[in-house]
């Protein structure tokens, strides 16, 4: 009888979102099986796919453990949901502050750009963009240019000024919101894009990228990427 792994990722070399998963996961020790999802061919459009993720999404996340009853537990969606997910089922290393204020801090930092910045970058932008807005390539990059900047100098004006800045984003330990200022970062050295004015964050993610969980997460290292 086949046995399913305890955990499954549903994911592409080189998005953000499955960056923050497969740095948070390598953290707690977890080695789940990725299936390559290709976002280029439109792989998150087929019938297949859509019966995981609906939105056509990636990454999704599935646990197999310690299920009870004869259907499967669904997938899981979103990337910070997963992160969550992590963070309760696996909670050491944490990835959380103990404290109420610091553990609000870290999710609004994250949030920051995984919810403000990363969504307006998405490759689904961009296909409505290209076919409805009269984009051209050219254009697009502009665009991408604008959020990423707006988005990492409002995380550098936050890690400047705020006290709970450390090593990394919150103290001296990694949390979520290193993973997901890194996931952005990451995605830039992919299209090549730099901005300006963002020591803080640069310095942080040399620190991050000092880790294993980090460095062998990198897009370029993964499954489908396209050989250099």
């Amino acid at each position: 009888m086949t046995t399913s792994p305890r955990f499954e990722l549903y994911s592409f070399w080189r998005t953000s979102a499955t960056y923050r998963v497969r740095v948070a996961c390598r953290l707690k020790g977890i080695s789940p099986l990725e299936h390559n999802i290709n976002l280029d061919t439109g792989e998150q459009r087929g019938a297949e796919f859509l019966k995981i993720n609906p939105m056509a999404a990636i990454p999704a996340f599935v646990d197999n453990g310690n299920a009870t009853g004869t259907e499967p537990r669904a997938p899981i969606t979103q990337s910070m949901a997963i992160l969550e997910f992590l963070e309760e089922s696996q909670p050491l290393p944490a990835l959380l502050p103990s404290d109420l204020h610091g553990r609000a801090r870290v999710r609004s930092l994250a949030l920051l750009l995984t919810a403000d910045t990363h969504p307006l970058i998405t490759p689904r932008v961009k296909k409505y963009l290209l076919a409805n807005a009269q984009f051209d390539d050219a254009a697009w990059r502009a665009w991408q240019i604008h959020w990423f900047t707006t988005g990492l100098q409002a995380m550098e004006q936050r890690l400047t000024t705020e006290r709970e800045t450390g090593r990394f984003c919150h103290g001296d330990a990694i949390s979520m919101a290193d993973i997901c200022m890194a996931s952005i970062l990451v995605v830039m050295r992919v299209f090549k894009i730099e901005v300006a004015d963002i020591p803080t964050a640069l310095r942080i993610m040399a620190e991050c990228e000092k880790h294993a969980a980090f460095s062998q997460s990198a897009p370029a290292l993964q499954v489908g990427a396209p050989k250099v």
